[in-house]
């Protein structure tokens, strides 16, 4: 079983660059997007009903913002979206899907940097997800994956030092992963590869940072132990363009 992981920052706008061949060749059992800035009734019927899968949006009450969506060959057990607490259902932020042998989650985290309420925001999200989480584990096994927002540890982001104080490497944010990994879920590309640096999944589009490799890695798939054996590979695609973040992949053992 493949899943892809993708932040499109907009999903008309990823159509616009090569998305459906990219798809047509990648063909994942499961899709999940985040930053889809669309409302269902904003997109063609190929997006809303795309050929051999069963998709599920939940798009933010404002438009052209946020948003998460799922693609899957099989159709979910349920599907359920207004999950939490509405400051952040109202903004299309997750998508839980239940299959049979998981619970997957595909989730867009708030991004705190604006200003200092919307870091506020972004860690009650983090606690507001987290008690959602361990009441699906008491039942069957987690996935989470999406963008994170938050460089867990000093190699997944290329310059460390200098972003220090800014949000998205802050020690209060970065205390979250680890909550969740204490929760008993494993990073898998990290599991994978330890120490290997400068593999990141966002670029600012700003001063060439893509182009010289100037990254983040924020986007992630955090598995439950319980599925630790079955993981095949985990993995990031950077030669994938098309949005500011590229997409990630993890393969699972059937």
């Amino acid at each position: 079983m493949r899943i892809i992981s993708w932040n499109v920052n907009g999903i008309r706008a990823v159509v616009k660059k090569g998305f459906w061949d990219w798809f047509n060749q990648e063909l994942p059992d499961i899709l999940c997007f985040q930053e889809t800035k669309a409302q269902p009734d904003q997109l063609d019927d190929a997006l809303i009903n795309p050929p051999g899968y069963y998709a599920s949006y939940h798009s933010a009450e404002k438009k052209g913002y946020s948003g998460v969506a799922m693609w899957s060959k099989v159709k979910p057990l349920s599907v359920e979206s207004d999950i939490l607490e509405p400051e952040f259902d109202d903004e299309g932020r997750t998508i839980c899907a239940e299959f049979e042998d998981f619970y997957l989650y595909g989730v867009y985290f708030p991004n705190g940097q604006s200003r200092d309420d919307r870091l506020h925001y972004k860690l009650r999200f983090y606690e507001s997800l987290l008690k959602h989480m361990k009441k699906k584990m008491q039942y069957k096994p987690i996935i989470v994956v999406g963008d994170y927002n938050t460089a867990h540890t000093s190699i997944d982001l290329a310059r460390p030092k200098a972003n220090e104080t800014v949000s998205g490497f802050l020690p209060e944010e970065r205390v979250w992963v680890d909550a969740y990994l204490d929760a008993g879920l494993v990073d898998t590309f990290r599991k994978e590869h330890p120490d290997m640096a400068g593999y990141y999944s966002w670029w600012s589009y700003r001063a060439n940072a893509r182009v010289n490799n100037v990254g983040w890695r924020i986007d992630y798939f955090l598995v439950d132990q319980r599925l630790e054996s079955v993981v095949e590979s985990s993995n990031i695609y950077p030669d994938i363009t098309g949005s500011d973040h590229c997409p990630i992949g993890l393969t699972l053992r059937k």
